[in-house]
């Protein structure tokens, strides 16, 4: 099926050769995905709303009123749709470009984040620099820029690729300096999805077998070591692992036996859009990170199956969308949409993992559904560039060139 361009998305390229012009105005474009990624907006939006209007009962969010965090995510999803549509604008060869200097920069925000008086701290975690109307939160931001830096280096040194001290090595040492300066904030779900999308670039990159094997046996004991020289995180685990005794549940795994008490009592279809319970403030951060136990608990299985749905369309095209570019030798565009894909499916797979409690707790959001402004943006911009390869891959099919 074909549909039209919007002229605000036709606009983003050059007008191809001769006769080519008048038909790249009509290119087509996923449609589809784009439909997908707007109805997550949408139904997060709804979800906040519910699992968040009776928070000003607590004193914690009294000066608030029931609307407050409905209208901030409806603020946030309209910035991010303009900034996705910008993204849109900016052609591939560009975001190839950019990827080093934008890699590089959010890093400094990192370091920014550790400066007393810049970073700002939530819950003994300081992750965002503030500038008073609104939080940034760099680690956000570089789960999209390792994607472009990812890809862009791998294409630079395609011919290294199977040597470790010119290909393999130096991508080790950049992912490792972000994840030092990650578990200083700390962020330990954020350092985790970053190391999955940058091995997984690599891989498909085409990486020595070996190296790839031993650098996954080495960040696995890199892991383990931090969870056992931090005596929360080892709690946080023995709790995971046995969640019901009297001092897990009211202590550390507080948080995942509320979830799992939520997802039972949703059942099939749930107890009604509103009807939760865990959301009255049983369940801490039911409008952030524990958002999908609220769908579980209102739409039961079926919400719950449904948002797994399109979360595996959204991944499904990234890696349809990688492969196509790939085909036709657009090697950059291809292993950034398989990225995207890669962080978006990895960034769901641990937040639902938490919330059904297969993983252990950690502070990660629902793309595109869970409160917050830096996420949201940054998902869009994601998928943005995402539909632009999809864009140009259709029009260099056609004979065009961007």
């Amino acid at each position: 099926m074909r549909f039209a361009l919007p002229s605000l998305f036709a606009g983003s390229a050059r007008k191809p050769a001769s006769g080519l012009a008048q038909r790249s105005k009509m290119m087509e474009y996923d449609q589809p995905l784009v439909w997908v990624v707007v109805l997550l907006m949408l139904f997060g939006m709804v979800m906040v709303y519910s699992a968040s209007i009776s928070l000003p009962d607590s004193p914690k969010y009294a000066a608030y009123n029931n609307n407050h965090f409905l209208m901030r995510q409806a603020v946030f999803v309209t910035v991010s749709i303009i900034g996705g549509m910008l993204a849109f604008r900016v052609p591939i060869a560009t975001w190839q470009k950019l990827a080093p200097y934008l890699f590089v920069a959010t890093m400094f925000l990192l370091v920014l984040v550790l400066v007393p008086g810049l970073g700002k701290g939530v819950n003994g975690a300081k992750r965002w620099l503030s500038f008073k109307v609104f939080n940034i939160q760099p680690s956000e931001m570089m789960k999209l820029f390792i994607v472009l830096y990812a890809a862009d280096y791998t294409v630079r040194k395609q011919q290294f690729m199977h040597q470790l001290t010119k290909g393999f090595m130096p991508m080790t040492v950049a992912v490792g300096v972000v994840g030092l300066l990650l578990l200083l904030e700390p962020d330990l779900g954020a350092f985790g999805v970053i190391v999955c999308i940058a091995m997984g670039i690599l891989f498909l990159g085409g990486i020595n077998g070996i190296w790839f094997g031993g650098i996954g046996a080495t960040l696995v004991g890199v892991f383990s070591m931090v969870i056992m020289l931090s005596p929360w995180r080892r709690e946080r685990i023995f709790a995971y692992l046995n969640p019901w005794t009297e001092e897990n549940a009211l202590g550390k795994a507080y948080q995942l036996s509320h979830s799992l008490i939520a997802f039972g009592r949703g059942e099939l279809f749930g107890v009604g859009l509103g009807g939760s319970v865990e959301k009255l403030h049983y369940l801490p951060e039911a409008h952030t990170d524990f958002l999908l136990a609220v769908i579980g608990e209102e739409l039961g299985f079926a919400g719950v199956l449904l948002v797994v749905i399109m979360f595996y369309w959204i991944i499904k095209r990234a890696f349809e969308i990688g492969r196509q570019a790939i085909a036709i030798d657009l090697t950059f565009a291809g292993l950034t949409a398989k990225g995207i894909g890669i962080w978006i499916g990895v960034q769901a797979f641990i937040n639902m993992g938490v919330n059904l409690g297969l993983l252990p707790t950690k502070g990660l959001t629902l793309p595109l559904m869970s409160y917050g402004g830096s996420g949201v943006l940054i998902n869009c911009m994601g998928l943005a560039i995402l539909l632009r390869i999809d864009y140009e891959n259709r029009l260099m099919m056609r004979g065009g060139r961007v």
